[in-house]
């Protein structure tokens, strides 16, 4: 029974309960407005830092985009022969043209090019991909004469320019050979309006890299325009990841689409630079927020629910946005850090070595012919090995250095230590990681690899300086044969610029028409009659002079120029064998030609060109084409047959020599090899061998023909044994054109029967004649 004070208690009670609820529901209210809030400034935020992240990358794509013309230009303008050939009373106009208006156009794709005397008088230009009246610099002086004030120094007048940080300037700390060069040259470089069009103007000074002495009076300046155009703005997104980077007249706009302005440095707008930003706080905005607004509006009941489960999606988000930062900074096959995250590393442990005195060693591991093992057990296989190479490698370390996979199949290793002989240890780890077998999927393979390794010094001012010691050590010990460890040293450096000077050269001789080729007879066995040559492929380099196609042929094919060389060697084969209509001519292909996917176009359009009959060339291929794929060998080759051409096995006897090639693959001849004939006079066994290749050569069909004879000795032997052609010094070097064409009018021959009895006893008694000279 309620007494006076109950129904004031239920209405206590009641009004408690009511300013509970308004209490809570307006609890509750603020704080999902404030969730909501909070979440949508998270997204908001998220997108602005994006926006500005891609905004600074583009701004610093630029100033790249300046340094990248000055270093283009530095290429020629650093040059003693410059400095000689491009004087007041002088200039060499094939030279200048070669080497500055159409490599710095061609090559690297300068609009303009201009070169000015000491008194910034013009004395070349080069526009529209011609040389152009060195006067018509005039008509830019105006626009370009901010920079080449500041190229010469010129400090008494203000040019009025934004300052830029110079990114050239910087780089050239890291050169020791080119140290006069730095020193004496000046150099400028800005965005500026020419002509109604924004373009990166550089200029710098034409001074000597090796003869200081040179450098007489004011130097040359050399100045070069290229226009911000659409190309060069795409081109510049792509090395930004910014895939849809575009230059507009007007701001664009659109979902997602970002219009910053185009200035020059001279303050003219050309534009804007648009792009679609990457918006991470998207997710923010399109899913959690909606979601989070739904339990806010509903009941007090399911509060409470909505609550736990926004808890419980706040857990996955954070785990997910954990794994994905772990996975942004991991290899996924291997779960090592990525190259990003090592390179981060790699510069840490550099700013830690120089304050205390520790010493930084990187190794870059590359498992020798690992794409052996994708191309014959499959890309899991080659997933797995990667694995279990990653395992052993980190287990022979220690758990304070860092193992990282740098992509494919390589790997990198941060090592920082005090103790003298630590690169020594290391090498020793890693070589021992390759020690014993790999099971991979049921395999036992036996694997090796090679390493590079670097030491930080004085000299190294980065991880990327390191990183490039260490591959270019890794690239030496690839040379020298595999399977060791190879620690940097100047000397690799050196012949790394070596290489790439030839590299360079080469590029010359091949536009400027410098290569030429040699050929070598082939005879008849049995007639002594010449029955065709092997074109020879001869260099005489102008400063090197001769050069050897064993030293500028791997260059050429590590240096991507091997298809145009090969083309060019065809196309000069094909020119030359018209001078001797009745001869078969002999072309090697290397194995990068042999690989391109359009040989077949290639050959093609090379007859159309020059009316040849491809019955009278003979392609020559080695066998290490043949170890590659079966079908895309096989197809190349039936390619070939019908187009006409003849194909030869080139060095038979060499490398990973197979009988099992002769009955696969359809060749017209077999080229024994220099070693299997010299090796006759010496075991009865090379002998043999020969004869075997002879017989199934013939069987199926083949001519065989017998490559370095030298003496009348392997003359008679190897005609003895069935070789039908023979080529070698005995019968002539290599020669010019002209002297082979002499040599076809007083070459007598000698024919088989005039041997026989010479033969006979070479035959009877190899090793005696070849003992008696």
């Amino acid at each position: 029974m309620l007494t006076e004070a109950d129904p004031q208690l239920a209405k206590n009670y009641d009004e408690d309960l009511r300013r509970l609820a308004t209490l809570s529901g307006a609890g509750i209210t603020i704080a999902g407005l404030v969730l909501l809030a909070i979440i949508a400034y998270a997204g908001w935020a998220s997108n602005q830092s994006a926006t500005a992240r891609e905004s600074i990358l583009l701004q610093n794509g630029l100033n790249r985009g300046i340094a990248r013309a000055l270093n283009e230009q530095k290429s020629v303008a650093w040059w003693d022969d410059a400095v000689v050939k491009i004087t007041n009373a002088q200039i060499d106009t094939e030279f200048v043209n070669s080497n500055f208006g159409v490599f710095l156009t061609e090559t690297y794709g300068h609009d303009e090019v201009y070169i000015l005397n000491g008194e910034n008088r013009p004395l070349y230009a080069f526009t529209a991909g011609a040389q152009a009246e060195a006067g018509q610099f005039e008509t830019r002086r105006a626009a370009l004469a901010a920079v080449v004030a500041q190229a010469r120094g010129d400090t008494s007048t203000s040019t009025g320019l934004k300052n830029r940080p110079d990114a050239f300037g910087a780089d050239q700390n890291n050169y020791r050979t080119l140290t006069g060069a730095v020193e004496a040259a000046r150099w400028a470089g800005h965005i500026l309006s020419v002509d109604g069009r924004l373009a990166v103007v550089a200029a710098i000074t034409i001074v000597p890299n090796v003869d200081m002495s040179l450098l007489k009076g004011p130097s040359n300046l050399l100045v070069s325009v290229t226009y911000i155009d659409s190309d060069y703005v795409t081109t510049l997104g792509r090395s930004l990841l910014m895939t849809d980077l575009a230059i507009s007249p007007t701001a664009a706009s659109g979902d997602g689409v970002v219009a910053e302005p185009l200035d020059g440095d001279d303050g003219t707008h050309a534009g804007y630079l648009t792009w679609t930003t990457h918006r991470p706080g998207q997710v923010f905005l399109n899913f959690i927020l909606p979601l989070v607004a739904m339990g806010v509006l509903a009941t007090a009941v399911l509060a409470n629910g909505m609550l736990r489960r926004l808890k419980k999606s706040s857990q996955a988000l954070a785990m997910s946005e954990q794994q994905s930062r772990h996975d942004a900074r991991h290899d996924t096959l291997s779960d090592l850090p990525n190259r990003p995250h090592f390179a981060e590393k790699l510069d840490h442990a550099l700013s830690e070595a120089a304050a205390g005195g520790k010493h930084v060693i990187v190794a870059y591991v590359d498992i020798d012919r690992f794409k052996d093992v994708n191309d014959t057990l499959g890309h899991q296989a080659g997933d797995a090995l990667i694995q279990a190479v990653a395992g052993r490698l980190k287990a022979k370390l220690r758990p304070k250095d860092l193992l990282s996979r740098y992509g494919g199949d390589e790997f990198a290793i941060l090592w920082s230590a005090t103790e003298p002989n630590a690169a020594t240890l290391l090498a020793e780890r890693i070589q021992s990681a390759f020690s014993t077998r790999f099971d991979v999927n049921g395999q036992s393979l036996l694997v090796t690899a090679s390493a590079g390794i670097a030491t930080s010094t004085g000299h190294t001012t980065t991880g990327d300086d390191l990183m490039r010691q260490a591959d270019i050590a890794l690239y030496e010990g690839k040379t020298q044969g595999r399977n060791r460890a190879i620690f940097f040293s100047d000397d690799m450096a050196h012949r790394v610029e070596e290489r790439r000077s030839i590299e360079l050269d080469l590029q010359a001789a091949l536009a400027n028409d410098g290569l030429r080729l040699n050929y070598q007879p082939i005879i008849a066995s049995k007639t002594g009659a010449i029955v065709g040559v092997e074109a020879l492929l001869r260099w005489r380099h102008p400063e090197r002079g001769e050069m050897s196609p064993a030293t500028f042929i791997p260059i050429a094919e590590h240096s991507g120029l091997m298809p145009e060389l090969g083309e060019w060697v065809l196309r000069r084969a094909m020119v030359d064998a018209r001078l001797w209509p009745d001869l078969q001519v002999s072309v090697n292909l290397s194995p990068v030609q042999f690989r391109q996917v359009d040989l077949e176009a290639v050959l093609q359009r090379l007859i159309s060109e020059h009316g040849a009959d491809p019955r009278r060339f003979i392609l020559e291929i080695t066998e290490g084409v043949l170890m590659e794929s079966c079908d895309r060998t096989s197809a190349t080759l039936d390619a070939i047959h019908r187009m006409g051409f003849l194909t030869a096995l080139d060095d038979f006897g060499t490398g990973y020599s197979s009988l099992s090639y002769l009955c696969n693959f359809r060749f017209d001849k077999i080229k024994i090899d220099r070693s299997f004939v010299s090796g006759m006079s010496k075991s009865q066994s090379y002998q043999k061998i020969v004869h075997a290749v002879v017989a199934l050569g013939k069987g199926l069909g083949m001519d065989i023909v017998a490559e370095g004879v030298e003496t009348e000795a392997e003359v008679a032997i190897m005609t003895g044994l069935g070789c039908g052609e023979l080529q070698g010094y005995y019968f002539s070097k290599p020669i010019e054109p002209e002297a082979l064409s002499r040599l076809l009018k007083t070459h007598v021959p000698v024919s088989s029967i005039e041997r026989a009895e010479f033969q006979a006893v070479a035959l009877a008694e190899p090793l005696a004649l070849a003992a008696t000279g």
